[in-house]
């Protein structure tokens, strides 16, 4: 298997209405999905056996959804902190309505479980790690914030010249300490809040992932907007946000296993890099949120 194999630029998943389409159409991959589409109107999901979770990216929508319609005020970037979301159980035809950027996470599922709706204020915010390992992750489609059977959805804001998804990491293996989960990481990046920066920059960060068995997976790579990276098994981080330029992360998280839960193993090469964040302070550029300006 080639670098990069897992590693989808943007557009290069167009289908239809959709920037990027992620499913069981490409081999190898099973248990998760996304969509992301930029709207100026509106597009329909059918009903199925999957369930869903819609997230604002930039913009407002409206999503009806059998009888349950919900105003998703959304943010007017990735940058502005976290955004109200929703979540579409089986067997139900979703509508959503608007101008902006939306994503939509998926699984299949079986279980029937009800629609609801978290609102930006109730998301819980994370401020993980310490010193340049700093970053802000949004849990608002984790257990305790959205139900699901099957899905597992957050997002990170990484601040630039600050690593996320460090130490390297796995979760390929379902044991009593680790799930096994399918992930993917959708990208945005921006120049840095506050910076003076030019027209015509080209925002990026970089994005790695690494086998952890026999299984081969090598991911290395420059990543931009709209940039999609999978991982179905290995070690997988550091996300990386270059000087002068923040990143945002989309993840979205299924499994084989009946248990929903969110259990990995570090690296042993890097684990104990955990340990070092004991004496070190947060990131004081964090949290992001609505009330300042992103440049």
């Amino acid at each position: 298997m080639t670098t990069n194999t897992w590693l989808f630029p943007r557009g290069t998943l167009a289908d239809g209405p959709w920037l990027s389409v992620v499913d069981d159409a490409l081999p190898g991959w099973t248990h998760t999905g996304l969509r992301v589409a930029e709207l100026d109107g509106d597009v329909v999901l059918p009903a199925g056996a999957v369930e869903r979770m819609v997230v604002p990216l930039a913009g407002s929508f409206t999503v009806s959804a059998g009888a349950d319609r919900w105003e998703l005020s959304g943010r007017a970037s990735v940058f502005d902190g976290p955004t109200d979301a929703c979540y579409v159980g089986v067997d139900t035809a979703v509508r959503i309505e608007g101008i902006g950027r939306v994503a939509v996470a998926e699984a299949p599922a079986t279980a029937s479980l009800p629609g609801a709706y978290l609102g930006r204020d109730e998301v819980p915010v994370e401020i993980r790690g310490a010193g340049r390992s700093t970053r802000q992750v949004h849990n608002f489609g984790v257990p305790g914030a959205l139900a699901a059977q099957k899905l597992i959805v957050c997002e990170v804001i990484t601040p630039a010249e600050n690593w996320s998804s460090y130490p390297p990491h796995k979760h390929d293996a379902q044991t009593p300490h680790e799930s096994e989960l399918e992930e993917i990481y959708y990208f945005e990046s921006a120049a840095a809040r506050g910076a003076d920066a030019p027209r015509g920059v080209r925002p990026f960060g970089m994005f790695a992932a690494y086998a952890s068995d026999d299984r081969p997976i090598d991911t290395a790579a420059r990543v931009q907007t709209g940039d999609i990276a999978l991982v179905p098994y290995g070690y997988h981080g550091p996300a990386v946000a270059a000087p002068g330029y923040d990143l945002y992360y989309l993840n979205v998280m299924a499994g084989p296993g009946v248990e929903r839960a969110w259990r990995i193993t570090d690296d042993p090469a890097h684990g104990w890099v955990r340990s070092s964040w004991d004496d070190q302070r947060p990131d004081s550029r964090l949290p992001f949120s609505a009330q300042e300006t992103h440049a």
